[in-house]
C-alpha cells in the first residue's frame, strides 16, 4: 500500500483518510502475525490474568500499528490492549483516538485455531469515524466509515434478512475471567438455545461482530468486553444496518461494556430473550 500523507492537526477530519491509515496499520500487524504462524508452537506466552494471555506476537503487532499511526497521524491518541495506551478509556471524547487490538483471539492463535484478527477503530471527538477488522487466516478485510457503509474486501455488506429466531444463528462469548458471571450467563445461553437454530462461540469478538455485519450471524452477545474488542466492530455492524446496544438496551459505547448486536428484528428478540422478558 502506498504511503499516505501525514494528517496535520488542523486538517479536515476525513473518515476515508483515517480508514486508509487504519488499513495500512492492520496490514502491518497481519504481516507480523502471518510470519509467526509457522512457529506458533515455539512462541513464549505469559498470563496477563487468569486465562488471559499475551505473546511476543501481540506486542510486536501492536508496535507495528503504532509506528504506522504515529507516522501518519502523530497527534492522535492511542488506546491499545497491550502496552501502548496513551489515553484512558474515559477520555475518548476529544480529538482523534485509535482504539487498537493487535491480535483479537490470542488464545486461538497460540493453539493454531484459525479464528483471530486485527481490530482498529478510530474515534473523532468521541464518535466512531472508521473501523477495520482484518481476519488474518481468511484474509478478509472488514471496513466501515461513518456514513459510508460497511464492506468486506471492497464489497458492500448488510446484516441478515432472517427474522425468525428458529432459523437464526447467534454468536456469543463465554465469561472466562469472572467466574461469578458463569451462572447468569448459562441462564442466558439456555434461553437463546431453546429458541434459536444454533449458537456458536469462536473466541474473537471482533470477528463475531463482523459476522453479524455480513449476515453470517443474525446476532451476537457477550456480558463484558473491552473497548479495543469492539470499537471497529460496532461501526461495521451499524454501517451494515445492524443495531448494537448493552444488555440494558442502551446504545453501546466504546468502553468496557456488555454487547448485544444483530439485525433490527433479531436484536430485539435476542435482547428480550437474554433478559428473560
Amino acid at each position: 500500500m502506498p504511503e499516505q500523507p501525514r494528517i496535520a492537526p488542523d486538517a479536515p477530519l476525513s473518515p476515508a483518510s483515517l480508514l486508509a491509515v487504519a488499513l495500512e496499520a492492520a496490514q502491518a500487524a497481519a504481516t507480523v502475525i502471518r510470519d509467526a504462524t509457522p512457529r506458533v508452537r515455539e512462541i513464549v506466552w505469559r498470563e496477563k490474568g487468569a486465562t488471559d494471555f499475551v505473546s511476543e506476537v501481540d506486542l510486536t503487532a501492536e508496535m507495528r500499528i503504532l509506528e504506522v499511526v504515529r507516522r501518519h497521524v502523530p497527534h492522535a491518541a492511542i488506546l491499545a490492549e497491550e502496552t501502548a495506551s496513551t489515553v484512558a478509556p474515559d477520555l475518548l471524547r476529544s480529538g482523534i483516538v485509535f482504539v487498537v487490538d493487535p491480535l483479537d483471539g490470542t488464545t486461538n492463535f497460540l493453539h493454531g485455531y484459525p479464528e483471530y484478527a486485527v481490530s482498529i477503530g478510530v474515534l473523532v471527538d468521541g464518535s466512531l469515524a472508521a473501523g477495520v477488522v482484518l481476519d488474518v487466516p481468511m484474509d478478509e478485510m472488514f471496513t466501515a466509515t461513518a456514513g459510508g457503509g460497511a464492506h468486506v474486501n471492497g464489497a458492500r455488506i448488510r446484516v441478515s434478512a432472517i427474522d425468525n429466531p428458529q432459523r437464526a444463528l447467534f454468536g456469543t462469548g463465554f465469561p472466562f475471567v469472572r467466574h461469578e458471571e458463569i451462572a447468569p450467563y448459562v441462564a442466558q445461553l439456555a434461553r437463546v438455545m431453546a429458541g434459536a437454530a444454533g449458537v456458536r462461540r469462536a473466541g474473537a469478538a471482533a470477528l463475531d461482530l463482523a459476522s453479524v455485519a455480513c449476515g453470517r450471524f443474525e446476532g451476537f452477545w457477550e456480558m463484558k468486553l473491552s473497548p479495543w474488542d469492539i470499537a471497529a466492530g460496532l461501526l461495521i455492524v451499524r454501517e451494515a444496518g445492524g443495531v448494537v446496544t448493552t444488555l440494558e438496551g442502551a446504545e453501546c459505547p466504546v468502553a468496557r461494556t456488555s454487547v448485544v448486536a444483530g439485525s433490527a428484528a433479531m436484536h430485539a428478540w435476542l435482547l428480550r430473550t437474554i433478559n428473560g422478558t
